[in-house]
């Protein structure tokens, strides 16, 4: 049974993941049977499942790269970033190389 869901039959682990994220470094477009081992090497997922989750990964970084998701609008704090640089030169200055 196909669904358009954006989530597979069973959630994704973060180790699950971080292997998935590794197979598609070692096996890319011109392996063969890339999703089969990329399934093998992910473990609890099957082939379809494997290839649904990189269309969505493929998915999101298109709407990330057309500006479709906004970035955050992460504030900066001066005297934070001054005082930890200040620490990190005494830190330095310490040092014997």
């Amino acid at each position: 049974m196909a669904s358009n869901s954006r989530s597979s039959i069973s959630p994704w682990t973060f180790s699950q993941n971080k292997m998935f994220e590794r197979a598609l470094a070692v096996y890319d477009k011109d392996t063969p049977d890339r999703w089969h081992n990329v399934a093998k090497a992910v473990g609890g997922k099957t082939v379809e499942e494997v290839k649904r989750h990189y269309d969505i990964l493929v998915e999101d970084l298109i709407n990330i790269e057309t500006g479709r998701v906004p970035l955050p609008n992460y504030k900066t704090f001066e005297s934070n970033s001054r005082s930890i640089n200040d620490f990190d030169t005494r830190k330095m200055k310490n040092l014997k190389i």
